[in-house]
């Protein structure tokens, strides 16, 4: 098993821009839109436990008691792995049919709501601004992770705003646009909106630079 130091390392050359914890749970891979994978930050049970403690729905604590758990039995560690991709799976399909406009397939919704209604078994109702919410705080179960996860889908799935999902137009990343206009294009300006920019930015160049193109030229005879 990794280090919990290597495993945070590594989760956090992720950025945060999903706005939403199942969304940025689905972000955990990436490529071009459309395209295969790049880079999965998700491939030990250690790195999932990590990442909930990098988008800070775990506290350093309970991740130490799951690190512990998981050295000690490693092969429920990978089954708990693999759930919990399989959900990154289900969570895809559905919000990013909803960003195409698209209705979800009722597997993949119905799929989230059983893993809903299984991480609400170890959840409890805790005190919070005035209110209650759920809390995992004391689930020591090694699929503790994913609670937070199936919850923020559910309720994105019924509070909404489900037309501010959206799909990256620069990489695979699903994000709320929460942009007054809701025009926002991209993940992230730092990121894919600035490789766009740049890419306009060389193509104008090179239609200004091109022979073919500017007014009154024209091209060499043999």
């Amino acid at each position: 098993m990794e280090t919990n130091e290597t495993a945070l390392a590594g989760v956090e050359r992720m950025r945060i821009v999903g706005g939403n914890h199942a969304l940025d749970f689905a972000n955990t891979r990436v490529g071009q839109p459309g395209g295969p994978v790049d880079d999965d930050i998700l491939v030990t049970y250690d790195d999932l436990v990590a990442w909930s403690v990098h988008v800070g729905a775990m506290t350093d604590a309970d991740a130490t008691a799951l690190h512990r758990r998981a050295g000690r039995d490693h092969a429920a560690a990978r089954t708990a792995l693999r759930r919990a991709v399989a959900l990154r799976d289900e969570l895809d399909r559905v919000f990013r049919a909803i960003a195409d406009g698209r209705q979800p397939a009722p597997r993949s919704v119905g799929a989230i709501r059983e893993a809903e209604a299984e991480s609400l078994a170890r959840a409890s109702l805790a005190p919070a601004d005035g209110t209650f919410a759920w809390s995992w705080a004391g689930d020591r179960s090694l699929d503790r992770p994913i609670g937070p996860v199936v919850h923020a889908a559910i309720e994105l799935l019924t509070g909404g705003p489900l037309e501010r999902v959206k799909a990256c137009g620069g990489c695979s990343f699903l994000f709320l646009d929460e942009s007054k206009n809701r025009s926002r294009r991209w993940c992230s300006m730092e990121d894919c909106g600035t490789d766009a920019k740049m890419r306009r930015f060389v193509a104008r160049r090179r239609s200004a630079a091109s022979p073919s193109r500017r007014p009154g030229s024209c091209r060499a005879r043999s």
